[in-house]
């Protein structure tokens, strides 16, 4: 029998997919999520200067409105920066998963909760970075803000509301990850003692 799997597994045509069904079956897989995350923080600030350059807006504005969106836009890019450290930091749990039994759920409940600190860190310095530059801006040039819609308000709100809604996006998605770790555990205990028995 032994010697039928020696020569089974130098078998091309039987074995070719093998690193592939290693790679999803000891879940490395996984990894790949937290990279294209990273990734997408990273990609993130491209995306809004393209899209901003191409909708025209900075073409049809003054340059208190550009030099405020490239304030805005700097802010953006440190908490972009910021969200790829955490998912690439996090990358790390997959290796001290290691071969355990149970992957899956351990690696869904860590995703649920990187999303919400990566969430909750954009709110928290977008909120407060993108507030005082509006709230600064305004006070230098109220007319061009009221042009585009924008009131006072709306400084002070972004700096008192982002890291409010910051916490609760930790919070509430960290609740959210312990209940499942926490079913994962009871899985793990409950299948430990049957084996004691």
């Amino acid at each position: 029998m032994e010697h039928y799997e020696k020569d089974e597994s130098k078998n091309l045509f039987l074995s070719f997919a093998k690193p592939y069904y290693d790679f999803i079956g000891k879940g490395k897989i996984y990894s790949l999520v937290y990279v294209v995350m990273a990734g997408l923080n990273l990609l993130l600030p491209l995306g809004v200067i393209f899209f901003v350059i191409e909708s025209g807006f900075l073409q049809n504005s003054g340059a208190g409105i550009i030099i405020a969106f490239i304030f805005a836009w700097l802010v953006l890019g440190f908490a972009s920066w910021m969200g790829f450290q955490l998912w690439w930091y996090r990358k790390s749990f997959i290796k001290k998963i290691g071969n355990a039994e149970i992957i899956a759920t351990p690696v869904i409940s860590d995703l649920i909760q990187t999303f919400g600190e990566c969430c909750g860190t954009f709110s928290f310095i977008v909120g407060v970075g993108v507030g005082i530059i509006v709230t600064v801006f305004y006070l230098v040039s109220p007319d061009v803000f009221n042009s585009i819609g924008l009131t006072f308000n709306v400084g002070p709100l972004m700096i008192v509301g982002g890291p409010l809604a910051g916490f609760i996006f930790i919070i509430v998605f960290r609740f959210i990850a312990e209940q499942i770790k926490l079913f994962s555990s009871l899985v793990n205990n409950t299948r430990e003692i049957a084996k004691k028995k």
